[in-house]
């Protein structure tokens, strides 16, 4: 099916201009026409390769969107599937993605960050609570109002923790700038691997730069392996320091213990830092001890806003 403007979906919605597009789908800006609201309609995106594994992750963002009810996520009003087409209708959010949002101002002021990671983390514990795994925390997925509200969106590829996985043995899906190093060696992803990629996300918004940054997708993506964190500026203030370089830690039982924990962090008096995050903290800039069977790592690159996916072959010697 191709999409276009004034195309009347089930008979109720009517699309009207694109606003997002990404590897899965667009995101169209659409007016329900039996209520009488605006809402975004995400597609399956005209052309897709392997339109099939798309579809099933479609119907899956749908039944996990559908489980979570939160301020902080966006919640989902309906799906629908034809022979030719699936959609999952949602709030509209007068907002922009959080990478937007970066791509313009650059660093954001330490108050303004810890507002959006409190939400964001806030969000997580819900959706966790509920048994969902997000897999995809960036920025690209986190929307902010003009008011400073922050909603997280797109759960395409997220996990139902007692559901069946969707990935083949072995693939990781997700933006290697954000990934767990767990996720990057193959492990399952569980609520730590998204406290870690809400905690490169905090790293970006305090300093405009990503923790990890090679000069490909693979070199980023074994970073995050075998490579110590760079420590935040001594400018930043606590707790919001220490809180951010703990959820780096490389080992998720040396991170905040849930979401709910890393978003508590983030609003304590100074001086009250509890030991076990400074002890991640310090982990997270430790050096890592390399040895044999640090995995390889292999790259597919899909179309998309943030770049590539990153896949699992190991084991095998560095």
């Amino acid at each position: 099916m191709n999409y276009e403007a004034g195309l009347l979906l089930a008979g109720r919605y009517r699309l009207e201009d694109v606003i997002a597009v990404g590897g899965m789908g667009q995101v169209w800006r659409a007016l329900d026409e039996t209520l009488q609201r605006p809402v975004a309609v995400k597609v399956v995106r005209p052309g897709a390769t392997n339109r099939e594994t798309f579809l099933e992750r479609f119907r899956a963002e749908a039944r996990n969107s559908a489980a979570l009810q939160h301020p902080n996520i966006v919640t989902v009003h309906d799906f629908g599937e034809g022979e030719e087409s699936a959609y999952l209708v949602m709030e509209l959010i007068d907002g922009e993605p959080l990478s937007a949002i970066l791509e313009r101002r650059g660093p954001l002021p330490a108050s303004e960050a810890r507002d959006i990671l409190y939400q964001a983390a806030l969000a997580l514990g819900a959706a966790h609570e509920a048994g969902v795994v997000h897999r995809d925390v960036k920025p690209a997925n986190i929307v902010v109002d003009a008011g400073g509200y922050a909603r997280l969106t797109d759960f395409g590829i997220s996990k139902a923790t007692a559901g069946s996985d969707l990935t083949q043995t072995g693939e990781v899906l997700g933006t290697a700038h954000y990934l767990s190093p767990e996720q990057l060696q193959g492990q399952p992803a569980g609520p730590s691997s998204d406290i870690y990629s809400l905690a490169v996300v905090g790293y970006e918004l305090l300093t405009g730069t990503r923790p990890f940054q090679g000069e490909s997708v693979v070199a980023t993506a074994l970073a995050h392996v075998v490579h110590p964190a760079p420590d935040l500026p001594d400018a930043v203030p606590e707790p919001l320091r220490t809180t951010v370089m703990a959820g780096l830690a490389k080992r998720p039982e040396d991170r905040p213990a849930d979401a709910a924990a890393f978003a508590d962090a983030l609003m304590l008096p100074p001086g009250t830092i509890p030991e076990h995050l400074q002890a991640g903290s310090r982990s997270a800039v430790s050096p890592v001890v390399a040895g044999p069977g640090i995995p390889a790592l292999t790259v597919l690159q899909e179309t998309g806003s943030e770049g590539a996916t990153a896949a699992w072959v190991g084991p095998q010697t560095a």
